[in-house]
């Protein structure tokens, strides 16, 4: 049987939605099949086996289109295995240790029985939208502070658990 994942994510400059495709070419790799979808674009789950919720964090939230996905699919990711992770940090604290979820995502996780939850770096470049993120631009605070072998190998672990699904 054919397992479908999805992948959805919440992003304003694109660094959410790079991470989102990473995760989704390693299960692609493992022979799942994943789709990459903004969490605002999403109408259903019926097609999907498991789903992978991802959002950019700002001061201490969920970017809002991962919050309302969660919220408004709720009842048919209770149903299925679901895992979140968040990116955010513009230093290297990510990649130095496992960073909680914020209280919201917290509180979906145990809503939802998530499988599991991780924190990768962000990434705040030129050009970034936002007057907060000109800002933190403006105090040379920007920068790619993504961990692409850290979110290869946390996918690669998502896509062993929806392999034992199969299997199991």
């Amino acid at each position: 049987m054919e397992q479908k994942v999805l992948v959805a994510y919440g992003t304003v400059n694109g660094s959410t939605q790079e991470i989102a495709e990473t995760v989704a070419e390693v299960l692609r790799t493992t022979g799942i099949t994943a789709e990459v979808l903004p969490a605002r674009s999403v109408t259903e789950l019926d097609r999907y086996e498991a789903v992978v919720v991802g959002g950019a964090l700002y001061a201490g939230r969920w970017h809002k289109d991962a919050r309302r996905f969660v919220r408004r699919h709720r009842g048919a990711l209770a149903h299925r295995p679901v895992w979140f992770f968040s990116s955010g940090p513009l230093d290297s604290t990510a990649s130095q240790r496992d960073i909680p979820p914020v209280p919201g995502v917290k509180r979906a996780m145990a809503r939802l029985d998530a499988r599991g939850h991780v924190t990768f770096g962000g990434c705040l470049t030129e050009g970034a939208q936002g007057r907060i993120a000109r800002m933190i631009l403006r105090n040379g605070k920007g920068g790619d502070f993504r961990d692409f072998a850290a979110i290869e190998h946390w996918a690669a672990g998502v896509a062993k658990e929806v392999g034992a699904m199969t299997h199991g």
